[in-house]
């Protein structure tokens, strides 16, 4: 267990230990953002395409307000949560215990 407890060092050198705790959690957002976006226009144009069936105002309405809580929902439980624990689980103020992580750590 001992050898576990030294500073993990990344394949890509000590120039890119600063960066990944930053670069990760915002690729991820950035990637994410952009599926969710798809989603909620997804939304929005199943909603537009009910317009015969609803009313042009209501349908506007219900689409716009539904595909900005889809994307909000998506971001606020999925996004940012995640984002926060890449970045603690790539801040280095911990001794690294357990030897699964001390493998992956290396090559992020």
């Amino acid at each position: 267990m001992g050898e576990f407890k030294n500073q993990q060092k990344s394949i890509f050198g000590t120039w890119w230990e600063p960066i990944r705790k930053w670069f990760y959690p915002a690729w991820l957002v950035y990637e994410t953002s952009i599926r969710f976006y798809d989603y909620a226009l997804s939304v929005y144009s199943y909603f537009i395409e009910q317009q015969d069936n609803i009313g042009e105002v209501i349908t506007q309405v219900l689409a716009i307000t539904c595909g900005l809580t889809t994307f909000l929902i998506c971001i606020f439980y999925v996004t940012l949560p995640v984002s926060i624990i890449l970045y603690k689980f790539f801040k280095d103020d911990k001794p690294i215990v357990n030897p699964f992580i001390h493998k992956i750590k290396k090559y992020f």
